[in-house]
């Protein structure tokens, strides 16, 4: 896709339905441009939250999620840095992103040769993946709206999952590990990167509750984003690795 290219009429209606604004990020494959609304506070609905504590966290760009995106990149995608960049390693091989988000980490995924699918629990937040994808990877992805609690049987199963940040509340341990064990392909990984949420520690220990063995690939100590009205924080990052045992 070019920026003249028109985009398909639901990621075009974005812009009559938000305030948008661009935020940049460094890659290792390149800059990437996320189009995101203006405020994350802005899109809070009450009936959401009373419904089932739903927050609009998917409106801002995480540290875990440019950490992630970063590993993925770097690790797959053929980054070396000043060296010379070595083939992708996707090859066409399924991903599924849990918690898109605004796209970093599929944007990532797809720039590494992965064939996407991209599930969030906002319809939004799979719309911006998609239109972010389009305009910085020249590919979308597959996107699926997604409950955890109601894991499509079709869904299918992935040589790559990813999480970046989605372990924020207590009982997302033991539906986390549940949807990776069901969508993980024999053979596969699971990337998820943590700054140390909740539920961090029952999720590790759901996981290897299900066969599923984990290691720690890569930690990074970065200012928290997006920061804080009281101040920006760091936080250690960790990613982790995990596979049927």
């Amino acid at each position: 896709m070019t920026a003249d290219s028109p985009l398909p009429d639901d990621l075009r209606a974005l812009d009559r339905r938000f305030m948008l604004v661009d935020e940049p990020v460094e890659m290792p494959l390149g800059r990437v441009t996320l189009c995101k609304p203006r405020s994350a506070d802005d899109l809070i609905s009450e009936a959401d939250f009373v419904k089932d504590d739903r927050l609009p966290y998917w409106a801002d760009l995480w540290s875990a999620s440019i950490i992630l995106a970063s590993f993925i990149e770097t690790s797959l995608g053929g980054a070396r840095g000043n060296e010379p960049r070595v083939a992708p390693s996707g090859n066409g091989r399924r991903a599924l992103e849990l918690g898109c988000g605004l796209g970093l980490v599929t944007i990532a995924a797809l720039r590494a040769g992965f064939d996407v699918t991209a599930t969030d629990y906002y319809e939004d937040a799979t719309r911006f993946a998609a239109r972010n994808a389009l305009a910085n990877a020249g590919r979308a992805p597959t996107t699926r709206m997604v409950d955890w609690r109601a894991l499509p049987d079709d869904l299918g199963l992935f040589d790559l999952v990813l999480a970046a940040d989605v372990l924020y509340e207590p009982p997302h341990a033991a539906l986390v590990s549940e949807v990776m064990r069901r969508t993980l392909a024999p053979g596969g990984k699971v990337l998820v990167a943590d700054q140390g949420r909740v539920a961090l520690s029952a999720f590790l220990e759901e996981s290897a509750a299900r066969g599923l063995v984990h290691k720690v690939v890569h930690r990074e100590t970065r200012p928290t984003v997006p920061a804080s009205p009281v101040g920006s924080a760091v936080h250690a990052i960790t990613i982790f690795e995990l596979q049927h045992g």
